[in-house]
């Protein structure tokens, strides 16, 4: 079984801002298998269970703000008794153009809160993630990832947030390298255009 971690804030305030890019590749994927996320208050979390894809993945967005997410994915994976290269997950990235994946198999927070609580609850950086770039602006940074998406970004995001869909399936299917290896490599949406 494989864990898929949407990252994202709870509420209605940040529903679909650039934050919340895991929270909506979470819900891409528990929409293609009609698959209904349930509040589990235990995990502090909001869950469902595939068992169409692998050999099953628990589809998981915690509800805590983004800056406390680990606690959750650290109870969700001890009571499935998942190690860390058995949890992806997916969060956004202003680091990186808007549309563009980058997968890895470890690495730092990179600046992203909701990483750096993972890497402390789980006491390691070496488990699997997925940066959905969603761009950088002039001004705080703040401001930028709790922002929404312009009318001109929404199209770049959607086809995003269905390569990300793609790429966790791919995780959770075969492996983080083959998932690597097929989707570091696309090119980001308005790279598309070049």
């Amino acid at each position: 079984m494989k864990l898929i971690v949407g990252l994202g804030n709870p509420g209605r305030e940040y529903e679909h801002t650039r934050h919340n890019v895991g929270f909506q590749v979470a819900e891409e994927l528990a929409r293609r298998y009609r698959v209904t996320l349930k509040a589990h208050a235990k995990w502090k979390a909001r869950v469902a269970k595939v068992a169409e894809i692998g050999d099953g993945v628990l589809l998981a967005e915690p509800t805590t703000f983004m800056n406390l997410s680990g606690w959750a994915v650290r109870e969700i994976a001890a009571f499935h008794k998942l190690g860390p290269s058995d949890v992806l997950v997916v969060v956004d990235d202003a680091d990186l153009p808007l549309g563009r994946l980058r997968m890895r198999t470890g690495g730092s927070a990179g600046g992203h809160n909701g990483l750096k609580s993972i890497i402390q609850e789980l006491g390691t950086v070496e488990f699997p993630r997925l940066r959905v770039g969603v761009g950088r602006q002039a001004g705080e940074l703040k401001n930028h990832v709790l922002g929404r998406f312009s009318a001109d970004e929404k199209a770049h995001i959607d086809a995003a947030v269905k390569r990300a869909a793609d790429a966790a399936e791919l995780f959770a299917r075969e492996d983080i390298l083959a998932a690597m290896n097929r989707y570091n490599a696309a090119p980001a949406a308005d790279e598309d255009q070049a």
